[in-house]
């Protein structure tokens, strides 16, 4: 029996002696694959940041590139060794397993072949303000396989490429304009009326800095509903929106504090200012 035992070990160790070299030769490759891939890539995403004017598709095509290297190198190692043919047999051979193989890679792919899309063909920038479902971020980065937005509350949040594309995306600084509005409830005093009401509503409006005032973006004030003693007014206006935030949320909030304040120096009597 340890005849047979010493036998079989001999017989794998001249096996192994056989193969050393080839794995050797593998490992050598695999290192300079990774190597360059590393170097190149490096080269290549400096290049194309500095001509490129989209950094989210120069970081894109430098990862691609890296990893699609590395991967030649996996696949020139194995055929070194002689596994490249041996994985493929076994592959093509054994249905189950190609099922269970695709089915585990099914969402990694989906993702990929997402994350190709969007680079390609992208419904946003680098730090776009954008609403997927209900979450609102700002876009920081977009990798093979997630698109990486930061919340206003300071989260980071990673979503699948695959949902990204799938799912309504809203961008609210593609265009660099967003429309806004608010309804202010007026009950008239000694010295008012309706249309002064107005008047002065869209005159604030219209004197803010942040707002755009020219065609086809000019402000404008609607009598929305109308009784003895008073009416409720909604005023229309664009804002610029590459700085979300204080496009949107802190140039309103300021716009409805004034109008408040302003209206209330006039003489009228004002109820509510809602969104």
């Amino acid at each position: 029996m340890f005849s047979d035992l010493q036998r079989v070990l001999n017989t794998y160790w001249q096996q192994f002696l056989y193969i050393s070299p080839k794995l050797l030769i593998a490992f050598v490759v695999l290192v300079l694959a990774i190597f360059v891939a590393n170097h190149l890539s490096s080269l290549l995403g400096g290049k194309l940041r500095a001509k490129s004017h989209d950094p989210l598709m120069a970081d894109f095509l430098t990862r691609f590139s890296k990893w699609a290297l590395i991967l030649a190198g996996v696949v020139l190692a194995m055929e070194v060794v002689g596994l490249y043919a041996l994985v493929g047999g076994l592959v093509a051979g054994a249905g189950l397993s190609a099922f269970i193989v695709g089915f585990a890679l099914k969402d990694i792919a989906e993702n990929f072949l997402a994350g190709v899309v969007l680079a390609f063909n992208r419904p946003f920038r680098i730090h776009d303000t954008v609403q997927i479902k209900d979450l609102v971020g700002k876009v920081e980065d977009l990798s093979l396989r997630v698109t990486l937005i930061k919340t206003f509350d300071g989260k980071h949040i990673f979503l699948p490429n695959a949902m990204v594309l799938r799912e309504p995306l809203i961008n609210f600084t593609r265009d660099g304009y967003i429309r806004q509005d608010f309804l202010v409830t007026v009950e008239f005093g000694e010295a008012g009326n309706a249309q002064h009401a107005a008047d002065l509503l869209l005159n604030y409006v219209r004197s803010n800095q942040g707002v755009d005032t020219k065609d086809p973006h000019t402000p404008y004030v609607i009598l929305e509903k109308a009784t003895a003693t008073g009416v409720e007014l909604r005023a229309y206006f664009w804002t610029y929106s590459e700085d979300y935030r204080r496009g949107t949320l802190e140039l309103k909030s300021e716009l409805m504090r004034d109008v408040k304040a302003g209206l209330a120096e006039e003489g009228y009597t004002v109820q509510t200012v809602v969104q």
